[in-house]
């Protein structure tokens, strides 16, 4: 259960860092509302989701992708300050997007038929899978970029 929460959390990040990261030299990033539409879109092939389904799944979506597009501005303002968060920050924050996700979960089981639901787990453990598999791999890289360079 927790895994999956953790899944959620982690795709939804990833797709606004993957965005970001073409968005750079190459034109803008995407809206949250082009976000959470072709979040709609992806699941609507996924899950086969009706038109209710759809707008309901796609209102939560865009809140979704607009609290991270501000998150997002609040870290790089941060950053640029030089500031850092302190070990209860961060501790607050990893609490706060738990509940989140936790909050996620239960709208989404709401909205969702038992088959849909079970299927949409099914997809965020798959996805958590390999990306927690790229994340080992970068490390993997960078740790033999930094003995090379001693």
């Amino acid at each position: 259960m927790k895994k999956l929460i953790l899944a959620i959390a982690l795709v939804i990040s990833s797709l606004s860092f993957a965005q970001e990261g073409r968005g750079r030299g190459r034109g803008e990033k995407l809206t949250p509302e082009q976000q959470s539409e072709l979040q709609v879109k992806k699941m609507t092939l996924d899950l086969d989701l009706n038109e209710k389904q759809q707008k309901e799944v796609k209102a939560i979506l865009l809140e979704q992708a607009q609290k991270r597009e501000a998150k997002m501005a609040e870290f790089k303002a941060n950053k640029e300050k030089g500031e850092k968060p302190t070990a209860d920050e961060k501790f607050e924050m990893k609490n706060k997007m738990l509940d989140e996700q936790i909050e996620m979960k239960a709208k989404m089981k709401k909205i969702l038929t038992p088959e849909q639901y079970k299927e949409w787990e099914e997809n965020h453990e798959k996805r958590s899978e390999m990306r927690s598999e790229k994340i080992e791999k970068m490390k993997q890289k960078r740790k033999g970029h930094t003995e090379s360079e001693e």
